[in-house]
């Protein structure tokens, strides 16, 4: 799909938006139980996270009500059909994005500092997005949706955010390079996750 009001003009945020899409797309019928690198999170679990924040994102900027649950939070049980709930959700983060003023000095976010640049909010956005595509893929045994074009700003905008996410826990601790790491894998082990994490 790909009208108007799942694109946010964003080119980073589009692309993390569509990783999103692949990944839930292919999470098999009996998947929704398994783990992935988020420890004790299934991927039920996960895709609700995912899902509450880029609505979290949306209402910071339009001032619109939140998600219905805490998304730090997650059930894991599932009310209703993911890929409606998923394109509700990336719908509404797009159309917010897509009205956003690029030259403006600074936009409210949901996480820290909660106010950024429109590039990083979008950026910052697209990081969880994009992120919890990669663990959704994995833990379906499926291949990444990342890619070295994608990873490198997204990398740049998790150095501005991550620091502090971490004591709450949102992210684990960096993980040391290893030889061979191209961007993909650079992004992952600043986030705390195992490139070669398998379920």
């Amino acid at each position: 799909m790909s009208n108007s009001t799942n694109i946010s003009g964003w080119d980073v945020l589009d692309a993390s938006h569509a990783a999103l899409r692949e990944a839930v797309a292919g999470i098999p019928a009996d998947g929704w139980e398994r783990p992935t690198p988020c420890e004790g999170w299934s991927v039920a679990q996960v895709f609700q996270h995912a899902v509450g924040d880029q609505i979290g994102f949306a209402a910071a900027l339009t001032g619109e009500p939140g998600p219905s649950f805490n998304p730090f939070d997650p059930s894991g049980t599932l009310d209703g059909d993911p890929a409606a709930m998923l394109e509700d959700a990336l719908s509404r983060s797009a159309k917010a994005w897509a009205g956003v003023d690029r030259a403006a000095a600074e936009v409210p976010t949901p996480v820290p500092p909660h106010k950024m640049s429109p590039w990083s909010g979008s950026a910052a956005c697209a990081l969880d997005a994009a992120v919890h595509a990669w663990d959704i893929a994995m833990a379906a045994g499926r291949p990444s949706p990342l890619t070295p074009e994608l990873a490198r700003p997204l990398l740049k905008v998790a150095k501005e955010i991550v620091e502090p996410l971490r004591a709450w826990g949102a992210y684990a601790a960096e993980l040391d390079a290893q030889p061979g790491d191209d961007d993909v894998a650079a992004l992952l082990r600043y986030l705390g996750r195992d490139p070669r994490w398998t379920a």
